[in-house]
């Protein structure tokens, strides 16, 4: 096979971000937890959640906090704690990439949970941030946050300055699968 060159018999070289290259393989996934409630003491959370027997390493690409209208609330990240709540898991998740037949299904799972009771236990506390209302949080983490199999990235959402004010919002995941040779 010939390489291809310019006029100054360079060869040509195309780079292709990360997360392109991945959507391309079909392991790129985006997913949404709608309608997480909160307020009057409780808290709301949406997390990535690798199983034990997922046979493949999580990587955190973007997460995004929106429609959060009704009060100023605190984001805590969780790295591989235990949520409190009655965990239910997201049927908003697809692949990004449409063009597989059949559909590439993720083995992370999207969990959630509203008006949960309590605090996170064990685990990481990895940053905490705050938002204000009708503004989103977006942070773009080019895969860096990395978790193994039964391992967790979440985010915690609660009110604790004016925790009398219901609230409801979204968060929003993307993230790439690999399997776990390698690492």
């Amino acid at each position: 096979m010939k390489e291809e060159t310019n006029n100054m018999n360079l060869p040509e070289i195309a780079g292709i971000p990360i997360d392109l290259y991945r959507s391309m393989q079909g392991r790129f996934f985006a997913g949404l937890a709608e309608d997480l409630q909160f307020g009057n003491g409780t808290s709301a959370w949406a997390s990535l959640t690798n199983p034990m027997d997922s046979g493949v390493n999580l990587f955190v690409w973007a997460w995004a906090i929106t429609d959060v209208l009704d009060t100023a609330y605190r984001v805590q990240i969780w790295m591989n704690a235990m949520m409190p709540g009655i965990p239910r898991i997201s049927l908003n998740v697809a692949p990004t990439n449409t063009a597989y037949m059949p559909l590439p299904v993720p083995r992370v799972r999207l969990e959630y949970a509203s008006m949960a009771a309590g605090d996170p236990v064990g685990g990481v506390k990895a940053f905490v941030r705050r938002g204000q209302p009708g503004v989103s949080i977006y942070s773009v983490e080019d895969g860096k946050f990395i978790c193994p199999p039964g391992g967790s990235f979440a985010i915690f959402l609660s009110d604790p300055e004016t925790p009398q004010i219901r609230a409801s919002g979204k968060i929003f995941y993307q993230w790439w699968e690999e399997e776990t040779v390698g690492i």
